[in-house]
């Protein structure tokens, strides 16, 4: 059994459905034809518009998102190699005689992890899928536990995985808010293999097959993520675009057809980018400020915030956002890294619309007794010059 990849937490993870009231408001989203579907604002987590969001629906291999996100992971922090050799048992191995997706690996033969990888996100094979689960966890249950694990470190809660590949499954199962949660946290996380997402053409074993995802044939601005298909969850797809500085996600599940899953993707996108913009006030780890600090080994400390700072609203308002700072005062040393020091307000047109904690940008030790006393003792003077 490999070791286990580690799991990832993202603070900024977390989708937001703002209630500011608004000068403009946008026309109504197009009216779609699916089980359910979600428009979300990459950078703010802005929910901009959806329909039956959190019912548990059967995502089909939507569901190879978190398998290939375990896998990108385990990269990332080094647990797994991109040439480590996956090895293709039986019990993974397609036959090429049913309606599953395929990699067509030989059985017993070796595969590198990153091939295997680009069969699971490019041509959707359960059978590379099985292959890297078993190579991870030992066997598919024991990867689908993981699965289960990550998903509740992302707050996926509507989410329970029985499979890695997205066969169908009483306890298997999604909603499309959680598929979108998932998508925002690959392209997070896992931005050194996301460019997989858009490749177009895989070829194994001198089998080529296409991309599913038919946005990235039309659309130049969609560079990922899974379409998804069983005759129990319809016709999936989660796709992510980005035009100019802005991205969003669109998750449709349970349409009709393959043209439909890309038309309604990209409905929401052209209505989404249409009627609303980001402004990105503040990066993660910007430094808004130095600020005093009493009874510490330095005299000052930089502070800021450590996540991204992004609000997404209707065209036309972006001017109308305000930001200010309430610092706690007298900070006192010992101060650590990521320690609340005040709080960042948003408001628009007089509304809070966000809020998000000032913090320590660098640890501050405290002083020795002998420090901390003259210290004090210049201050008491102080007051009398």
């Amino acid at each position: 059994m490999k070791p286990m990849p580690r799991f990832v937490a993202l603070a900024a993870t977390a989708l937001l459905a703002t209630t500011a009231a608004h000068a403009f408001a946008p026309p109504p989203p197009p009216q779609l034809e699916n089980k359910a579907y979600i428009l979300v604002d990459f950078d703010s987590g802005k929910v901009l518009a959806e329909s039956n969001s959190h019912a548990h629906l059967a995502p089909a291999s939507m569901t190879k998102m978190m398998t290939a996100f375990i896998v990108e992971q385990g990269l990332l922090s080094g647990k797994i190699k991109e040439d480590e050799p996956v090895l293709m048992t039986p019990e993974a191995w397609c036959h090429g005689v049913s309606s599953e997706s395929c990699m067509y690996v030989p059985v017993n033969s070796s595969v590198p992890v990153i091939d295997m990888l680009r069969g699971v996100i490019i041509q959707s094979g359960n059978d590379a899928s099985i292959a890297l689960a078993e190579h991870i966890a030992g066997t598919e249950q024991g990867f689908a536990d993981l699965m289960n694990q990550q998903a509740k470190t992302l707050g996926m809660n509507d989410t329970h995985f029985d499979n890695a590949t997205g066969m169908p499954d009483a306890n298997h199962y999604s909603s499309a808010f959680d598929m979108a949660v998932l998508a925002r946290a690959t392209i997070q996380s896992s931005a050194k293999y996301y460019a997989i997402y858009s490749e177009k053409e895989f070829t194994y074993n001198h089998i080529s097959q296409g991309n599913r995802n038919a946005l990235l044939y039309t659309d130049p601005t969609v560079d990922g993520l899974k379409t998804g298909h069983t005759d129990d969850a319809g016709y999936c797809l989660t796709a992510s675009s980005k035009r100019g500085d802005m991205r969003l996600i669109a998750v449709v599940m349970g349409t009709p057809s393959m043209q439909a899953r890309a038309d309604q993707d990209r409905a929401l996108f052209n209505w989404g980018f249409a009627n609303f913009e980001t402004d990105k006030l503040y990066a993660a780890g910007t430094v808004l400020a130095t600020n005093p600090v009493l009874y510490g080994k330095a005299d000052t400390v930089k502070v800021g915030v450590a996540s991204a700072v992004a609000m997404t609203l209707p065209r036309g308002e972006k001017d109308h956002l305000q930001t200010s700072i309430q610092y706690q005062p007298d900070l006192h040393a010992p101060l650590a890294v990521g320690q609340a020091v005040g709080q960042l307000n948003v408001t628009l047109n007089g509304q809070t619309v966000a809020q998000q904690p000032i913090v320590a940008m660098e640890a501050v030790e405290e002083a020795n007794f002998f420090e901390r006393l003259w210290q004090r003792i210049c201050a008491f003077f102080k007051h009398f010059i």
